[in-house]
């Protein structure tokens, strides 16, 4: 019985140690090659289930990368807010209200 031996897809590996380094050395930068190859890494195992496997570890990399970008975009828009409302109260200050 041959039964063919299931490698795991390199680029799910990459995936999920991006998406690792995108919460730890690497914040942004980490994260996009995380979310780039965690897509490509679950195309490529779609295409040969029989032969591939790490499924798993590029969904990990998927959700590790989006989340980093996720609180990136909160906390710019956070910092945002909050200086255009410190502007807003200091203006209505200096109007001499």
């Amino acid at each position: 019985m041959n039964v063919p031996v299931r490698q795991t897809n390199a680029l799910a590996v990459v995936s999920l140690v991006s998406g690792l380094l995108g919460w730890t050395l690497l914040p942004f930068l980490g994260s996009l090659v995380a979310i780039i190859t965690g897509h490509m890494a679950r195309s490529e195992i779609r295409r040969s289930p029989d032969t591939q496997e790490g499924d798993g570890m590029a969904v990990a990399g998927l959700v590790l990368g989006y989340l980093v970008v996720v609180m990136t975009v909160l906390i710019i828009l956070a910092v945002i807010v909050f200086f255009g409302g410190l502007a807003a109260i200091l203006t209505f200050v200096g109007a001499g209200h």
